[in-house]
């Protein structure tokens, strides 16, 4: 569709509504669990667009807002709804901690394309693509501005799970782009950088969900630790799909971070396995970003690496650690529907 940005310019700016994502594809069996997660997230929808007109500047309202214009599958906002109903999920400010969430995370995509020069995001030019690399990193940071100052309308707490998330995300961030240190394993490594990336975000979603309801402590301790393991295997389930999901499915084409010499868990575990079987493709892949001619011929070996089980079988105890977390929470139907969020990032293919 055509979208009138607030710098008064039009582009054909094709948005994937938030119902497209995890909510439509939970196996919900509470109604009123998910009118209340719909109407919700409706509302999140509507203060995150509100937020790029009411920039104050047309210049910064197009570039802030570009992304939230895009749309995307909102699921740090829906796990801070989910996480604010094991306290009362009517409590003011949900909604508000739902808007710091995304805010963050689409902050945090545009300093990260910058870093990858990735060309799209959700099917549109990425933010650096469409302003530049300049504009994209002081988009992020008045995105991060933003979401702080509403942190701070919510309370000392809000402020700290903020501070904390983003320095994390910071840190994920930076141990990607040094790399591993001298003689650190590479997995480990590996491990560091999507606690900080990704995992970090998802649990502070939970958390600051369940805190703005007033949930009790324990139950805020155990929606953090899901939120950490269901990061990491949301990442690993990334991983798989550059690997295996066709581009009219997954949204981008296979083999884009081979392309890139992006380090996934799959291309670590080959290059420090010592199987036979792996030879021809440890030696594509020791070079670095696999040359586009060697692409598919990288992928047919990976169809059929050891390395390709091995990682299922990472993200599988990965997700069984995050359902482990929620034992101790009642049997609500919010713990159903991330039960349910596990077996969608255990067979999601987009």
């Amino acid at each position: 569709m055509t979208v009138r940005h607030a710098d008064g310019t039009a582009s054909d700016h094709r948005a994937e509504p938030p119902e497209t994502g995890p909510l439509d594809r939970l196996a919900l069996d509470d109604p009123g669990l998910r009118a209340r997660l719909r109407e919700s997230l409706e509302r999140v929808e509507k203060w995150l667009l509100a937020l790029a007109q009411d920039a104050g500047d047309p210049r910064v309202g197009a570039l802030t807002g570009y992304l939230a214009e895009a749309g995307g599958k909102r699921m740090r906002p829906l796990l801070v709804l989910l996480g604010a109903e094991f306290g009362e999920p009517w409590r003011e400010g949900i909604t508000q901690a739902a808007v710091i969430a995304e805010l963050v995370h689409i902050a945090s995509l545009h300093h990260d394309d910058v870093m990858d020069g990735a060309p799209t995001r959700h099917g549109v030019p990425s933010v650096h693509a469409r302003f530049g690399e300049r504009a994209a990193v002081l988009g992020g940071d008045w995105l991060l501005a933003r979401a702080a100052q509403l942190a701070a309308q919510l309370g000392p707490e809000a402020v700290r799970l903020n501070a904390r998330t983003a320095g994390r995300l910071v840190s994920g961030q930076l141990r990607e782009l040094t790399g591993p240190a001298p003689g650190e394993d590479p997995v480990t490594h590996y491990f560091q950088v999507i606690a900080g990336k990704t995992a970090a975000l998802l649990a502070m979603s939970l958390g600051i969900g369940a805190l703005q309801a007033g949930a009790p402590a324990a139950a805020v301790t155990a929606l953090t630790e899901y939120g950490e393991h269901l990061g990491v295997a949301f990442q690993i389930a990334d991983d798989l799909l550059d690997l295996r999901s066709p581009a009219d499915v997954s949204g981008k084409e296979r083999g884009t971070d081979l392309l890139a010499g992006v380090p996934t868990l799959p291309v670590l575990l080959v290059l420090e396995s010592a199987d036979p079987a792996d030879d021809e493709l440890r030696a594509l892949l020791a070079a670095g970003p696999v040359p586009a001619g060697h692409a598919r011929r990288a992928l047919d070996l990976f169809a059929r690496s050891p390395a390709l089980a091995e990682t299922e079988a990472v993200l599988g105890r990965r997700l069984d650690q995050a359902r482990a977390a929620l034992d101790t929470l009642p049997a609500l139907p919010a713990r159903r529907a991330l039960l349910a969020l596990c077996d969608y990032v255990a067979h999601r293919t987009s």
